[in-house]
């Protein structure tokens, strides 16, 4: 078998068959490989600047912006709306324009909100309504984890689907909380020099170059943005319109997977745009970010480690008993939170939510894994007499990755809708007590369809 088609970067791949093992490992995993390892940096960077406002809110006061804690958990919430509304076009990219066109032109989109923030920060005047508008453009980057996954999903077989979506996430999801540790020591530091305009200076006299917050992505959007460009592969049998694609709607398995993806990557986003603040208004003494970073970096971390353990044991199985564990956190958080009857634990409190986080990225992985196995079995039940057939193998490989990129769209949405929960009437407990209840749906609807013994598809 000739090599010559997917051997080279930046080139268009007109022969791809990863379930083949003869195929596999005389150069498609070389390939695949090197695709993973542009697409996480590229979707790393992404994430940094779709969350980067978490970190940058809770120093604007301090420079002599007057925005209250509303408005400031709306800039902390409006890039979730864009990020998650974005996905949902951005999840039919990739078979539309190919994955390597998509990851560059993506990725060099992030350079609009990052330049545009580095400056608009430096001048006092800067109305709400602007920052608003960078907010939202940063939900570009948001959107990206669609078209990301999906084109992972294109380069590599049903059994090792499940961790090489779970590095690409895990590590991508890094991006939220290397953001949150770069951020707060970048700020501190002239590193641009005069390129990079005056520092300002706070009410305790700090100095302070909150432009950094943007301008720090800059070289490296640059960087990934070239490698996808020249370094990156597109496949020609991923090719699909939207019409092929939006067979997805008509799948209640595709709907259901959105349910549950919500409860694990809904939750990791939202709470990781809303720890910091969360944090400073229930313990006010602690700095929050000295701290939050490690919510989004455990919930990262872990997240490959939920893909793994799901093609080691069971996805339905693994997503099942993540929800319960989930539960219980979110009923730790709570006890420990201070109230009128107590003063409450910042230790107590900070372990059950890095239990959480850490429940949320194995959640982020294993409910990914079902994706493939559940189209996989639904496909094959469906046209039994393509079963086995590269034909069938195509239509599953479209169909789970339009899957994949649509259901990470409706989740994104918890990037939005949990902070502006908590800066809601419902307050902390009552946004707490209604995720509890979701989680409990979940719960259910996992064992019901998936992970019970005569579940409709079990995975």
């Amino acid at each position: 078998m000739s090599n010559k088609y997917y051997t080279k970067g930046g080139k268009l791949i007109t022969d791809w068959r990863p379930e083949v093992e003869e195929f596999w490992r005389g150069g498609g995993k070389k390939v695949a490989t090197r695709n993973l390892w542009i697409s996480i940096p590229a979707l790393l960077l992404a994430f940094a600047v779709w969350m980067v406002w978490s970190a940058v809110i809770v120093n604007l006061p301090e420079i002599g912006f007057a925005f209250d804690d509303g408005q400031l958990f709306w800039l902390a919430a409006l890039p979730g709306l864009t990020g998650a509304t974005l996905r949902i076009f951005y999840s039919f990219m990739v078979p539309i324009f190919g994955g390597r066109r998509w990851t560059a032109i993506s990725t060099a989109s992030l350079l609009i909100p990052a330049l545009w923030m580095g400056f608009a920060v430096q001048n006092p005047n800067t109305p709400f309504s602007v920052f608003a508008i960078i907010a939202l453009l940063c939900g570009l980057g948001g959107a990206n984890f669609s078209s990301s996954m999906s084109n992972i999903s294109f380069f590599y077989p049903k059994a090792e689907q499940g961790t090489a979506l779970g590095l690409n996430a895990g590590l991508g999801n890094l991006g939220v909380s290397v953001m949150q540790f770069v951020v707060p020591i970048v700020i501190g530091l002239g590193i641009f020099g005069a390129l990079g305009g005056a520092p300002q200076i706070t009410e305790a006299g700090r100095t302070l170059y909150l432009q950094n917050a943007g301008f720090v992505w800059v070289p490296f959007i640059l960087f990934v943005a070239i490698a996808a460009w020249f370094m990156m592969n597109d496949i020609s049998s991923a090719k699909a319109s939207f019409k092929d694609q939006s067979v997805i709607f008509k799948r209640k398995h595709n709907w259901i997977m959105c349910i549950l993806y919500m409860a694990t990557f809904g939750s990791f986003i939202g709470f990781s745009a809303a720890f910091p603040m969360l944090i400073k208004n229930s313990f006010p003494d602690i700095n929050p970010l000295k701290y939050a970073f490690l919510g989004p970096f455990v919930g990262a971390v872990f997240r490959p480690f939920g893909g793994w353990l799901s093609d080691k044991t069971s996805g339905a199985k693994v997503t099942f008993w993540n929800y319960i564990v989930m539960v219980i956190a979110v009923l730790g958080v709570m006890y420990f939170l201070p109230s009128e009857t107590k003063a409450g634990s910042f230790v107590g409190y900070f372990i059950s939510f890095m239990i959480l986080f850490i429940t949320t990225g194995i959640g982020n992985g294993s409910t990914f894994t079902m994706i493939p196995v559940i189209f996989r079995t639904f496909l094959e039940r469906l046209k039994p007499s393509k079963a086995g057939t590269e034909e069938l193998f195509i239509e599953i490989r479209k169909e789970s990755a339009a899957v994949v990129g649509f259901t990470a769209a409706i989740a994104a949405y918890g990037a939005f809708f949990v902070p502006k929960m908590f800066g809601s009437g419902l307050g902390v407990f009552g946004t707490f007590i209604a995720l509890i209840i979701y989680y409990l749906i979940c719960i259910a609807l996992t064992w019901w369809y998936y992970s019970r013994s005569n579940a409709e598809i079990p995975c």
